[in-house]
């Protein structure tokens, strides 16, 4: 692998969030910043929420990928500041969330499956903190929805 900050990204990219393996760290925004300070590799990562178990799986894994390419020169730093929201999510991402039977984050909850807002909340707490379960009342069908944050 080229060593350069395009090519970090790239690799960074192919790391699914272990909660949600729909999409990667990149694409929900926990890498905040890649840069080479003279010969080191400086990566800013941020939590989802402060107390997010997956968060250091996630910095172990950046941490393998970055040592299997043969790069040892490495620093992780994690920002809480500014922290993270599901503002950062694109409408890609969104999409990828969708399709993958999981409603994204939006103040009006829609299924998945047959986009009905006529949903009711089984559990404010899914599978994980930043999710909740919830049922369609049209289609039936069970789903997590991404809490906006």
């Amino acid at each position: 692998m080229e060593i350069s900050t395009a090519a970090i990204w790239e690799s960074l990219k192919t790391i699914p969030d272990p909660e949600i393996p729909a999409v990667s760290i990149v694409d929900l925004g926990i890498v905040r910043n890649v840069e080479f300070n003279d010969d080191q590799l400086k990566i800013t990562i941020t939590p989802t929420y402060s107390g997010c178990p997956a968060f250091s799986f996630m910095k172990e894994e950046i941490i393998r990928h970055l040592e299997s390419a043969g790069i040892f020169n490495y620093q992780i730093d994690t920002s809480l500041a500014p922290p993270w929201t599901t503002d950062w999510m694109s409408d890609s991402v969104k999409a990828k969330l969708k399709e993958a039977g999981i409603a994204p984050p939006s103040h009006k909850v829609e299924c998945p499956q047959c986009e009905s807002q006529n949903v009711d909340v089984i559990s404010e707490f899914g599978s994980t903190a930043c999710k909740a379960l919830y049922k369609c009342n049209e289609c039936s069908e069970i789903f997590h929805h991404f809490k906006q944050i």
